[in-house]
């Protein structure tokens, strides 16, 4: 049997032991518990952009679950969305879900507001009142390219349709009609 080096057998003791504390990191910054008892809830919603199985349920901010599953309905074509609640958080029947945003560039969560309603839901039952993600791509070209049939919006530059970047155009007729396009 060879003889081992005394430094030798520290250092791999240090890497065993550095090595066991990232992946205590990696599993403690994955937000997973385990052993930790909940139960399911699931909510319907025309839009999910965004958020993805293992994301948060959030009351008031405060992680209270994860999202177990999200999967499209064949016959409505809304997404139905499956998440875990921790054990005694009692939400109530007219509780609402809505997708929110951790920020302008941050992830998407699921947010819960509880109702003022009596009846508690019971493990597997569904919120019903719910507001999908808001598609802020297409909010903010809402208003940077606005649409050439709007009555009133001539453009972002301000500039009639057609008319070069600089260039003057010519006076609008006050016929009060179009002439058709040739």
């Amino acid at each position: 049997m060879a003889r081992h080096n005394p430094a030798e057998l520290l250092t791999g003791a240090v890497v065993l032991a550095v090595a066991v504390g990232f992946m205590v990191f990696a599993v403690a910054s994955t937000g997973k518990t385990f052993g930790q008892s909940g139960y399911s809830l699931h909510a319907t919603f025309d839009h999910v952009d965004g958020l993805s199985p293992g994301g948060d349920v959030r009351i008031a901010g405060v992680k209270v679950g994860s999202i177990s599953a999200i999967s499209l309905d064949p016959k409505t074509y809304l997404a139905n969305v499956v998440f875990s609640v921790q054990s005694g958080i009692e939400l109530t029947d007219d509780s609402s879900a809505t997708v929110s945003s951790d920020g302008l560039l941050g992830g998407k969560y699921l947010a819960l507001a509880t109702g003022g309603d009596e009846k508690i839901l019971k493990p597997g039952g569904e919120i019903t009142i719910t507001q999908g993600s808001v598609n802020l791509e297409g909010l903010i070209s809402k208003y940077i390219f606005p649409s050439v049939g709007d009555k009133g919006s001539a453009g972002a530059t301000g500039a009639k349709p057609g008319a070069a970047a600089g260039q003057g155009s010519a006076p609008a007729q006050s016929s009060g009609s179009l002439a058709p396009l040739k």
